[in-house]
């Protein structure tokens, strides 16, 4: 791309903004290198890895690369051998660290995890934790030396601590003595790395020794006493000795380092790579921008596409596609409008996918792979090569002819502006007629009409308009393609206060075509307008619509389910209604034979009347009544899991399987449905009968044989056809499924249900144990669909 385009569409704005996002110098650098690519693959690679940096932003949080210092001279000094130096040893130390700890945050969480386009770069660094812990644990800062470096630096420096003791004592014994009255303070002085004492000038032969300084006004005499002399060599033998294994250990060090040139090398290559990658996806979401969708075909489609260096709370998205109908896009409209704006949101935002950089727009927008984009927009008159505005314009659209072709973008700002009307409109006609049959897709904003009605009457050219509100004289910066623009220079003038009969003089200047084509635009912006509030007439009506029949759906559903639970529990009691008259025909068959011929009418008739007034009862019970009872609304400390309630509003019965919530919900266990409800529509079942059933279950085998002989005929109807074990252990289960299988049997029911649910399988598993143990069982098996499928075992007696 040529550097004037990417200063006009300002694209070095962007890279000094995806500079701000690097972490390090030399990811700064990259970032500053950055160009527009041409290369497909190259871009989609480029485009994935800022992709799949956003990712792991999102799963992880963001990762520093600060340590990633150029360390391009250090490298070559360990090429050659070179020893380094403290600073340059820590250097490496610190990126090692980074490597490190960036290679973590790389590392997959699990081992199933899918791999991305910068797994190879996370798992191509290499930490050397020998190298740096070597480092660490020789230096400890970058003016200290760790005396465990060495032993010989550790004994070293012992040495240099005991003479240094041996100096001291003897200086204050010096001080404190014989010596003191000479002294000018009482005080130990360094001069050129050795011990001396501060003696009064006039006593300076009281004290034998070396003269090393004196102080300003030679008062003073700085002398190192003769007994202290040998000492003090000592200790400089001693520093000597420390600073040779000091550059001896530096020395080792950079050996070792040397040995891993190579993988230093690569680990600054990939972490100023990783450095710029995540600089790109920073800058990203900055924007809030997308991945674009990028090809070779030479059209564009933009959704709504925001201009990056517009504050976002203020910028106004477009939509502007080119390339599949028409090739070539001519926007007309008043001055501050956003045509402008368009051109360069359409360059800038091509310039940034084409570097691999996500682009402020909606997911799913296109791009196009240009070669070269040209762009004339602004005014470039140049005083220094006495170029006016129209000399100007016309320089950079010869150049823009003689280079463009057909894998370029041309844009064009106000073309053959600056010079007559009707000339400037005749050469724009000629400019964008040779471009569009060459091929080349091209935007254009213009003000000439002749323009616009160009766009109509040729094939692959369309029109476009930036949307202007005449009654508050402001643009909405809404690009409308397929419409041409209205200049509204007359409304813009009247609303502003010119006066009528000065608007009135200027219509009659204009000429019969050109009033009959500025209304028929107007006509055209009317019914645009209309047509808009139509359509979002019709989309609001056919939200209300999609909701409606969502509802009417879930209504259904609801009936649906309602209806086949009533059918249920329908064929539920008719069977129960079948097995009790099955029994109550039976006892009383035998209560006939056993009378014989003997019986008395009367026990006979009292025998019928008791059936009849059963009968009765139980007609009662079937009839339908249109209003519930009125029921007393229970509290949450009355309901205890496995009571026995009645849902009201559903008429269903069952036992509660969960404690109400805060709003009174809860779950009722009616057969194998748990159904949901609120503890205001539930009601406490009578538990006379079950406390009298609980009684019959715990009685012994003898006495149940000895109470099945006086059994009444109202004992089928005690027995309900099922029993519910949910939420019981094995054990309890398992006795409780046998009393009831027991008086079941007594009962003279035919099957039973036993409702264990599906869970686990451990509760099944613990009855069908029992089940065959049983005698008087004869067989058993699973629910079929509609009688609670695996969740029930279905009991056949003998």
């Amino acid at each position: 791309m040529n550097e004037k385009v990417l200063s006009i569409l300002e694209y070095d704005k962007i890279i000094s903004r995806l500079e701000t996002h690097a972490n390090s110098e030399p990811g700064k650098k990259m970032c500053r290198k950055l160009h527009p690519m041409t290369d497909l693959s190259d871009i989609n690679h480029a485009l994935t890895q800022t992709s799949d940096a956003i990712a792991r932003i999102f799963q992880k949080g963001s990762t520093s690369f600060g340590s990633n210092t150029d360390l391009s001279g250090i490298i070559k000094a360990l090429k050659i051998g070179a020893s380094l130096d403290i600073s340059g040893l820590l250097r490496i130390a610190n990126l090692l660290d980074n490597v490190n700890r960036v290679k973590k945050y790389g590392r997959r969480d699990k081992e199933d995890e899918r791999r991305d386009s910068l797994s190879d770069l996370f798992e191509g660094l290499e930490p050397l934790t020998v190298v740096s812990k070597e480092i660490r644990r020789c230096i400890v800062s970058e003016d200290e030396i760790s005396s465990d470096a060495s032993p010989q630096l550790s004994h070293i420096r012992r040495s240099i601590a005991l003479t240094g003791d041996r100096i001291h004592d003897r200086l204050n014994s010096m001080v404190n003595g014989s010596l003191s009255s000479y002294l000018q303070d009482t005080v130990i002085t360094m001069r050129d790395d050795r011990y001396c004492l501060p003696v009064r000038s006039e006593y300076k032969s009281q004290v034998p020794g070396i003269v090393h300084d004196q102080s300003s006004t030679g008062s003073t005499l700085f002398i190192e006493p003769q007994v202290i002399v040998e000492l003090n060599n000592k200790l400089k033998e001693f520093f000597l000795q420390e600073q040779e294994e000091i550059e001896k250990i530096l020395a080792e060090l950079s050996a070792m380092t040397g040995e891993y040139v190579e993988a230093l090398m690569y680990d600054c290559q990939i972490m100023t790579e990783l450095d710029f990658v995540f600089a790109k996806a920073q800058l990203a979401l900055e924007q809030n921008a997308t991945m674009p969708i990028m090809s070779n075909n030479h059209s564009f489609n933009i959704r709504k596409g925001r201009h990056p260096l517009i504050d976002k709370k203020k910028v106004v998205p477009i939509d502007v596609y080119l390339g599949d109908d028409f090739n070539m896009l001519i926007i007309t409209g008043p001055n501050t409008g956003g045509k402008t704006v368009t051109l360069k949101t359409v360059g800038l935002l091509t310039l940034m996918g084409q570097s691999g950089l996500c682009i402020p727009a909606a997911d799913k927008s296109e791009l196009s792979i240009f070669d070269e984009v040209y762009a004339d927009i602004g005014d470039e008159q140049s005083i220094e090569q006495s170029l006016s505005t129209f000399s100007s314009h016309m320089t950079n659209e010869v150049k823009i002819l003689e280079n463009a072709n057909e894998n370029s973008l041309c844009l064009f700002d106000e073309l053959g502006a600056g010079t007559d009307p009707t000339e400037g409109a005749a050469l724009a006609i000629a400019i964008l007629n040779d471009l569009h049959e060459r091929g080349i897709c091209t935007m254009a904003t213009t003000h000439y009409s002749e323009l616009k009605v160009y766009a109509l009457s040729k094939e692959g050219v369309q029109n476009a308009s930036c949307e202007f509100d005449v009654e508050t004289l402001r643009p909405t910066y809404r690009l409308l393609i397929g419409i041409p623009g209205k200049s509204n220079a007359f409304a813009i003038s009247s609303k502003l206060g010119l006066p009528d009969r000065i608007i009135e003089a200027a219509k009659v200047q204009i000429n019969t075509d050109d009033k009959r084509f500025e209304d028929l635009l107007s006509d055209l912006e009317k019914n645009r307008i209309l047509a808009e509030k139509e359509r979002a007439q019709v989309q609001t009506y056919k939200i209300e619509v999609e909701k409606l029949k969502k509802e009417l759906e879930q209504k259904t559903q609801k009936i649906n389910t309602s209806r086949e639970d009533i059918i249920r529990r329908a064929n539920e009691e008719a069977r129960d209604i079948l097995a009790d008259a099955k029994k109550v025909a039976d006892e009383t068959i035998r209560d006939f034979r056993k009378a014989g011929k003997d019986a008395g009418i009367q026990e006979l008739d009292r025998k019928r009347s008791k059936l009849n007034e059963k009968i009765s009862k139980k007609n009662e019970k079937l009839a339908y009544k249109n209003t519930e009872p009125t029921h007393k609304v229970l509290k949450e400390s009355q309901i205890r899991l496995g009571d026995s309630v009645k849902i009201v509003s559903m008429g269903l019965k069952g036992t509660v399987s969960s404690k109400p919530d805060k709003s009174g919900n809860m779950f009722v266990q009616c057969g194998i449905i748990r159904t949901k409800t609120n503890i205001k529509d539930i009601v406490l079942i009578e538990s006379e009968d079950e406390k009298e059933l609980k009684k019959k279950y715990r009685v012994s085998s003898s006495s149940a044989k000895e109470q099945g002989k006086r059994l009444d005929l109202s004992r089928g109807r005690e027995i309900h056809s099922e029993v519910n074990l949910i939420g019981m252990n094995s054990d309890d289960a398992v006795h409780t499924m046998e009393q009831y299988l027991d008086s079941a049997y007594m009962s003279h029911l035919p099957t039973v249900r036993v409702v264990h649910g599906k869970g686990a399988g451990i509760l099944r598993k613990a009855v069908w144990q029992r089940l065959r143990q049983i005698p008087y069982v004869k067989s058993f098996k699973l629910g079929e669909y509609g009688e609670g499928d695996a969740g029930v075992t279905i009991v056949t007696f003998k």
